[in-house]
Formats: structure tokens, sequence, C-alpha cells
């Protein structure tokens, strides 16, 4: 899939060595529980094209339609841990720092929004982040998806005592 500016396409092997990097990137990772080892971020693109084959879409790479680098993700993901608003799929992105602040994660994620609704034929979709992470809450909200305070919860899958433990949630639902 393309958008003006990018090209959203499965993975190369090409793309591992700066996934890698920027799974192991502090400012990067900030929101998530830790950083991730190149073992752990290539175990993630295995996981990541194993959905493809199973769903027939997941977390697209990111590349520049201009000189052709590797910027991150953008798509969607089946999310099944346990909580009351699961089991449902999420668009999420993570992206390199160096290709913060240019409209890159709102972009793409449009164009999965989209392909969710209109090629998928999905009704609705989620995404989450820990509280303080108000980058990607204002992706959410420039996508239109609403947040319900009474439904920010404690993600299963971080540390009890992280700081990153309390996540808002918010839904967009199909025109």
């Amino acid at each position: 899939m393309e958008t003006e500016r990018l090209i959203m396409r499965r993975w190369l092997d090409s793309d591992r060595a700066p996934f890698a990097a920027l799974n192991a990137d502090p400012e990067a990772m900030r929101y998530f529980p830790s950083l991730l080892t190149r073992e752990q971020s290539d175990a993630l693109v295995d996981r990541i094209e194993r959905e493809f084959e199973v769903h027939g879409y997941g977390l697209w790479a990111l590349e520049e339609r201009a000189g052709g680098r590797f910027i991150g993700f953008t798509g969607l993901a089946v999310q099944t841990f346990d909580a009351p608003f699961l089991p449902a799929v999420e668009i999420g992105w993570r992206l390199s720092r160096g290709a913060w602040g240019h409209g890159y994660a709102t972009e793409a994620a449009r164009r999965a929004v989209t392909y969710a609704f209109e090629e998928v034929g999905l009704d609705a979709l989620i995404s989450m982040t820990a509280v303080g992470n108000t980058r990607s809450r204002a992706v959410m909200e420039r996508l239109g998806m609403t947040r319900d305070p009474a439904e920010d919860f404690n993600h299963p899958r971080v540390p009890r005592d992280s700081p990153l433990l309390r996540h808002v949630l918010y839904r967009l639902r199909r025109p």
C-alpha cells in the first residue's frame, strides 16, 4: 500500500537491523516496558509476518517513498490478552526518532484505517498506550478516535510496579 509519502509493505530482511536499532532506542521505546535485544526484535518481525499469514493484514513496515528509508511500522494487530474490551483489532505504530514530527504516523494510520474498514470489513478499531504518551494519543485523536476514561486499564503485560502500567483506550467505529 502507498500513501503520498510512504510505502506500507511486508517486511524485508534488510528491515531487521534498523528495526532492532529502533527497538533499542531508549527514547523511541520510552512508553514500552523494556528495550528489545536484536534477537527479540527479530522474533517480533517473525511474529508480525506470521500474523499476515493468519489474518491477511498486520503491522506493515514503513518506508519513505523518497529515498526508501525504513522508518518503522504502522498497521493492524489482533489483541488477545486478558481485558474486558478484547479480543479486538488494534491500530498501532512505532517510528524511529528521525521520522517523528513529519506526520508519518498519522498518514500511515489513516491508510490502515481505510484498509481495515473498506478492505477487511472490520466494524471497529482500538488503540492503546501508556497514559503519558501524548504523541501517540495525539495521533489517535487526529484519526478521530475517542476515549472513555472509564475504559482506562492496567495493562496485564506491564509489570505492576511500572509507571507505564496505566493505559488509555481509544476506539474508532466504521462510519
